[in-house]
């Protein structure tokens, strides 16, 4: 479980220095490309995080639980 909460942690903070990014940069620096490369790129890392959780919550709930 440690190793998946680092990926977690890892790819979380990815996509939000991603957003961060796009948040503190103005319209006209980007063309639309960018702007859909950047977004898919975000999509991509938070969808990674989704399934990392749900790997865990599918771990977590099959170890048997100690009295």
């Amino acid at each position: 479980m440690p190793d998946l909460h680092a990926c977690l942690r890892e790819r979380l903070n990815a996509a939000l220095e991603h957003l961060n990014l796009m948040a503190c940069s103005s319209l006209p620096d980007f063309g639309e490309r960018d702007l859909n490369n950047v977004s898919n790129t975000a999509r991509i890392l938070v969808q990674d995080v989704s399934d990392v959780f749900r790997v865990i919550e599918h771990r977590g709930f099959d170890t048997p639980r100690a009295a």
